[in-house]
């Protein structure tokens, strides 16, 4: 399967961030990928206004049109996006979109029931770094797997990745391959985080990694308000011997990349952490004091 990181820096205008995605989606389709993913906030960018005023559901417009564009180039589309939550929050979620084949493998068109259509929501919120999401977004409660061309492919949403649970579980219901988009906050040691992450997670599920990010901003020239985690840029690629197999640079770039679904059954075979893990029982006693 060849999926293509749509490495993109976002900002304020949903309108403009979508015809990036819709600019980005024609590339990668010319480049023979099937499945193109953008990163978290592609819809606004964090930061740069109030997300409540542009969060829409998966079946309004913006939606709709990036629906289109993944059609129009017979690609799944994976990009982040903001639907209403309650109480003035909204939801943090990664929209997939697209024709998706058939079990077996082959493409399936869209009339032939091989659409998807769906949401998965951001389960771990980002309060961390003197950042506080949860402020404004509210948190899923549902991991998802979807399956392309007979492939499993599991989603997560950038702070999911500091969470090997969720990987894991992601694995036993099927993954394979597993997508993060993300909008990386800056910082000293945050790239090499990305990197370590990423690759502790891919070791963990024993699947491929696709880790999709938000281009730097400061590489791009553009001011953005402190503090907000707008991006390092930095998507790659790891196995699910834990290398890296690929990396993009700290700007904008779409970065192609081949994946050889055989390869998830020989790890497997060779190091089967899945198969061989345990939940045990604390033992009984007093806790220590």
């Amino acid at each position: 399967m060849r999926i293509a990181a749509a490495q993109i820096l976002t900002g304020r205008d949903p309108q403009d961030n979508l015809r990036l995605v819709r600019e980005s989606v024609a590339e990668a389709a010319a480049q023979g990928a099937r499945v193109v993913v953008f990163p978290e906030a592609t819809m606004r960018a964090f930061g740069a206004g109030r997300l409540d005023e542009i969060a829409e559901p998966l079946d309004g417009p913006w939606a709709t049109a990036v629906a289109e564009s993944a059609r129009e180039h017979g690609v799944l589309v994976v990009v982040g996006m903001f639907t209403p939550g309650q109480g003035g929050r909204v939801r943090n979620t990664l929209l997939v979109t697209g024709p998706a084949g058939d079990a077996d493998g082959g493409s399936a068109g869209a009339g032939q029931g091989g659409d998807l259509h769906l949401g998965y929501d951001k389960i771990h919120l980002f309060d961390a770094f003197g950042f506080a999401e949860s402020d404004t977004v509210e948190p899923g409660d549902a991991t998802h797997v979807v399956t392309v061309d007979g492939v499993g492919v599991g989603l997560s949403v950038c702070y999911d990745i500091r969470f090997p649970g969720q990987y894991t579980a992601l694995a036993t219901a099927g993954a394979r391959i597993t997508l993060c988009s993300a909008s990386w906050g800056a910082g000293e040691g945050k790239v090499d985080q990305w990197r370590l992450l990423a690759r502790a997670r891919a070791l963990d599920s024993t699947t491929f990694l696709f880790a999709v990010g938000q281009a730097d901003p400061e590489v791009e020239g553009v001011e953005v308000k402190p503090g907000a985690p707008t991006g390092v840029g930095h998507s790659l690629l790891v196995g699910p011997d834990g290398t890296v197999r690929a990396e993009a640079g700290a700007g904008s770039e779409l970065l192609v990349v081949d994946v050889d679904d055989d390869e998830v059954t020989g790890i497997r075979k060779v190091i089967p952490v899945l198969a061989n893990g345990r939940v045990t029982e604390p033992s009984g006693g007093e806790v220590p004091r």
